[in-house]
């Protein structure tokens, strides 16, 4: 995505997500139990690039039990080691697919730094408030890496079923309206919005 498209479709998920709220209701904020969406006709508002901005939050939202996994061990929230080798993979994925292996790679480094991003906010909030503490230590290899693996599968064939829109000119606005209805369907709160929009930069693509 272009800067100047990137700082569009920022201005206009901020506004999606507002509008998608009034218009069918609020909804609870996300903690790390609450990943199911709410029902509702998404295909009116989805503009073809529901099925990434979907896999994005559901990736953002897994953010909160790796860092209750991770928060008050010796383990860092960055692993480069770790980031390189789903780089690779994924990179293996797209040429597979016919994709572009940097371009999804691209996207990946955009979700793993979104979920970065989320856990330092969830580590600020635990810090200031001890009381909203994790209290049970989620086992990542049981309990996270599955529905990671699933997502690093399913990403790359969205991408690939969603070139035609994302490689459009309006591929910045609808992408930003898809992402405020993911987020409202799957109830995003302030910290995880801002991960959806660290997620989005690499999403539209140039035409092919």
């Amino acid at each position: 995505m272009r800067p100047r498209r990137l700082r569009s479709a920022l201005t206009v998920l901020g506004a999606a997500a507002t509008a998608t709220a009034l218009a069918v209701g609020p909804a609870a904020p996300a903690t790390a139990g609450t990943h199911g969406p709410a029902p509702a006709g998404r295909a009116a508002t989805a503009h073809g690039l529901t099925p990434v901005t979907d896999l994005l939050a559901q990736r953002l939202l897994l953010a909160d039990k790796v860092a209750a996994a991770k928060y008050g061990t010796d383990t860092p929230i960055d692993d480069p080691v770790r980031e390189a080798q789903i780089l690779d993979d994924v990179r293996a994925r797209a040429s597979s697919l016919g994709l572009e292996p940097d371009a999804v790679a691209a996207v990946f480094r955009d979700q793993i730094e979104a979920n970065k991003l989320v856990q330092r906010a969830l580590y600020a909030r635990w810090d200031a408030h001890p009381a909203e503490r994790p209290t049970e230590r989620p086992d990542l290899a049981k309990e996270v890496r599955p529905a990671l693996d699933r997502i690093t599968t399913g990403l790359p064939a969205a991408l690939r079923d969603t070139e035609r829109a994302r490689t459009a000119p309006t591929c910045g606005p609808r992408l930003a309206t898809a992402a405020g209805w993911s987020a409202y369907t799957h109830r995003l709160d302030a910290a995880h919005l801002e991960g959806m929009g660290r997620a989005l930069p690499s999403v539209c693509a140039a035409p092919r």
